[in-house]
């Protein structure tokens, strides 16, 4: 296909990005014919734009990608990260054709295939700064020839965005089921794991697999339900939106405390904490991208990190039973807890590393060892 000829016979189907402090940002629709509410945030990574877009923590967000090129390798199934796209729609740069031997579909048509807007030609560099200097923004997407300016600020004001909403029962799996790999796990005991499913991404599994055979469950399963499958361990997966609404999963994380060893990641992380006993804020702009530097304080190295979070763990509400074991670099917000008397612990950042560096995935390992020690 001629994509130059086609995006340019596109150039009609202007779009707009209106944010609720009344700034348009002005480009061309692809994708899905239809608009959007949502957040707008930004990603900082160079590539991996289909991992970004199939991971479940961007639900409710418009996403921002800062590399001024966007779509040149196209999409291929093998590296989805989840069962569909969840964010509220794509914001880019310069958008280009396919050209990669992997590639099964362009980036446009996959949009369009999974009911998900986008916009290219915007200032994303403009834009990015924009929100660094007034933090995220609730925004309309308009697509639609029909829908004036006034109208779709007027929309973007009156959402109820992200803040207080359980976003976690919005992504998770309806009902339990096992991630199989095709060979067997590389370790000889059999350790069973039960994975929380607050947005959970497949490498993640993917990781965990690589030792245990891992049960996935839905966000609001008991804790007696999931003592009740006699596991090993439990993980608390990554997942999207303001972890103190999550209300249901706190509790039942209390419930779990000491009767076996946790972990959690992102989302999971942030749970933890709040059952614990600690609080959770709004960040300004978040932490979204594959090149966040995070110190561990217990090895004083460093670690360049996969993020994507909005909010953090208070630092002056953590409770004497936990101890910071990292934090970030860029602003010195809490990146690691560890329990000082029982077996659990968690970081804010994604060492799956689906996109990004393999800087942690050695916390996969140090959950294996908390458990057959």
């Amino acid at each position: 296909m001629n994509y130059e000829a086609k995006w340019e016979r596109e150039r009609e189907r202007k779009a707009f990005l209106v944010l609720d402090d009344g700034t348009i940002w002005r480009g061309v629709a692809f994708g899905a014919r239809k608009d959007a509410l949502g957040e707008v945030v930004f990603n900082t990574g160079m590539t991996g734009y289909q991992e970004i877009l199939t991971d479940p923590s961007y639900a409710g967000q418009f996403t921002v990608l800062t590399t001024a090129e966007v779509g040149n390798y196209g999409i291929n199934a093998e590296d989805v990260e989840s069962r569909g796209l969840f964010l509220s729609g794509l914001v880019v740069g310069d958008l280009t054709g396919p050209s990669n031997w992997r590639s099964e579909k362009s980036l446009d048509e996959y949009l369009e295939a999974n009911g998900t807007p986008g916009i290219y030609g915007v200032d994303t560099r403009a834009l990015t700064l924009h929100i660094r200097a007034h933090g995220n923004r609730k925004a309309y997407l308009a697509v639609r020839e029909d829908l004036g300016e006034l109208e779709a600020l007027d929309q973007a004001r009156s959402w109820v965005g992200l803040d207080g909403q359980d976003y976690a029962a919005k992504v998770t799996c309806e009902k339990p089921y096992g991630f199989l790999r095709a060979e067997k796990p590389r370790r000889g005991e059999v350790i069973n794991i039960v994975c929380y499913d607050f947005g959970v991404k497949t490498n993640i599994l993917r990781s965990l697999a690589e030792w245990a055979k891992v049960t996935v469950v839905p966000a609001d399963t008991s804790a007696e339900s999931v003592l009740a499958m006699n596991p090993d361990g439990v993980f608390l997966s990554n997942g999207p939106a303001d972890p103190s609404a999550v209300v249901y999963a706190i509790k039942n994380i209390r419930k779990l405390l000491g009767k076996l060893p946790l972990m959690g990641i992102c989302l999971g992380h942030q749970l933890l904490a709040l059952a614990c006993g600690a609080k959770t804020a709004r960040l300004n702009f978040g932490h979204h991208g594959c090149n966040h530097p995070v110190r561990n304080l217990t090895t004083g190295k460093v670690e360049i990190t996969s993020q994507n979070h909005n909010f953090a763990v208070v630092p002056e509400s953590v409770p004497d039973v936990l101890e910071v074991t990292h934090v970030n670099l860029n602003d010195g917000s809490i990146e690691g807890i560890r329990h000082n008397t029982l077996s659990a612990f968690s970081v804010q950042y994604h060492p799956e590393s689906c996109p990004g560096p393999h800087d942690a995935n050695y916390l996969f390992n140090q959950f294996r060892k908390m458990i057959v020690r």
